[in-house]
């Protein structure tokens, strides 16, 4: 019997076709699911609630560890099933930490670098606490399971504390240690409603992310530059200027994340004419301003104590251009924050609610706050914006680890 031919063939990755003179087609399915890759592990140092988690999108946080009983609460709360050491990391070692991470992320405390704190550098005791993870990646490195990937993140007051040597101490460690090392400076407010610039010092062994041959903007700000600039030879020569695209325009503003007024509690008149009675002159210009336009229009404020001449005075500084102010703990160093409201001829205000600091953050609805609006307060201002670490992971972490050199 003739053999028949095919008359035509239609191949592609998934398989081919094959049909006999338009009588018969029959499929041949060659796909083959892809091998199951493991998500490159991160550990949390210093996780707070675990926000820097939510943002490290393809990442498996493998652990994490923070001093703070509320905090570890919280983070138990939503990350059940992640191993959590609540304890101080001084008193950690390599032992109490099994497997090898691809990635360790440290927000380290910020209170003494930052310019609402005392100012007191890494040598104080809570920021200090830098020391005591730096202490553990030594204790990595000498046991071959060094991350290739570190992420230090805190305040912008980094930069400039100690005169510039607190950054190059943090910067000459890593690069000591065989990294290159290079910061970005991210607002949150290019995702969120929030002024929120925190500084990331990104260090990578092994491996490689996106880089640019000369700072960039909005990433690479004039302050970064300037300390740059001022750091030992040495660690300029092991230097990279890492590149993450900006965001697209951010689409949200300060009223979108508010409750509704009919949901929370709004200072009586005689509260409201005094907190406003605290507004320096040119804040009271701008209110005024909000009050004639016959918008709504939502402002926030905090209360700051300003130097006038020869006295120390009390002031109501405020903001209507869609950002709240930078969230803070209650213990560090400003009021909570305030929401002012200007709308059909009449001015109303309240506190900024706990929720709302974590809509601010970054953090959806189904997040478990603990009991208590200075508790949530204090988890949300010593924490990390979601987003702000989700654009790191996507546009620089997840690359890096995917190129081995």
């Amino acid at each position: 019997m003739e053999r028949r031919r095919p008359a035509w063939v239609k191949g592609g990755a998934a398989g081919f076709r094959l049909s006999y003179a338009g009588r018969m087609t029959i499929r041949v399915d060659l796909s083959i699911a892809p091998p199951a890759t493991r998500p490159p592990v991160a550990w949390e140092f210093f996780a707070g609630g675990g926000l820097a988690g939510l943002g490290l999108a393809g990442f498996r946080i493998g652990l994490a560890n923070d001093i703070d009983a509320m905090k570890a609460a919280a983070f138990r709360a939503n990350h059940p099933g992640i191993p959590l050491h609540q304890t101080d990391v001084w008193s950690l070692s390599a032992a109490d930490l099994p497997g090898t991470p691809d990635l360790c992320w440290a927000s380290s405390p910020c209170q003494d670098l930052s310019l609402a704190g005392t100012r007191g550098g890494l040598q104080a005791t809570r920021s200090g606490a830098f020391w005591g993870f730096w202490r553990l990646i030594q204790q990595l490195d000498a046991g071959g399971r060094a991350p290739p990937v570190i992420v230090v993140e805190n305040v912008a007051g980094l930069l400039s504390s100690g005169g510039g040597a607190d950054f190059a101490s943090v910067c000459q460690a890593m690069v000591a240690a065989g990294y290159r090392v290079g910061a970005l400076e991210m607002d949150a407010a290019l995702w969120l409603p929030q002024s929120r610039p925190r500084l990331f010092i990104i260090a990578m062994r092994g491996v490689t992310g996106p880089t640019v041959p000369l700072p960039v903007a909005p990433f690479h700000t004039r302050r970064l530059v300037a300390a740059q600039v001022r750091l030992p030879r040495a660690v300029r020569a092991a230097w990279v200027w890492w590149a993450v695209a900006a965001p697209a325009r951010r689409n949200l503003d300060l009223s979108a994340v508010l409750e509704t007024d009919d949901a929370v509690d709004w200072f009586d008149s005689d509260r409201t004419e005094a907190l406003l009675a605290l507004c320096a002159p040119l804040h009271r210009i701008q209110l005024d301003r909000a009050l004639a336009s016959g918008r709504r229009q939502v402002g926030a404020g905090y209360r700051r104590v300003r130097t006038e001449g020869p006295r120390k005075m009390q002031r109501l500084e405020l903001r209507f251009d869609g950002l709240a102010g930078c969230l803070r703990t209650p213990a560090g160093g400003s009021s909570r924050q305030y929401v002012v409201v200007c709308d059909e001829g009449a001015i109303r205000a309240r506190r900024l609610t706990g929720r709302e600091a974590a809509r601010l953050m970054g953090v959806d609805d189904a997040y478990a706050l603990p009991a208590g609006e200075g508790a949530v307060l204090k988890l949300m201002g010593d924490a990390v914006a979601v987003p702000v670490v989700r654009a790191l992971a996507e546009g620089l972490l997840r690359p890096a680890l995917s190129v081995r050199l």
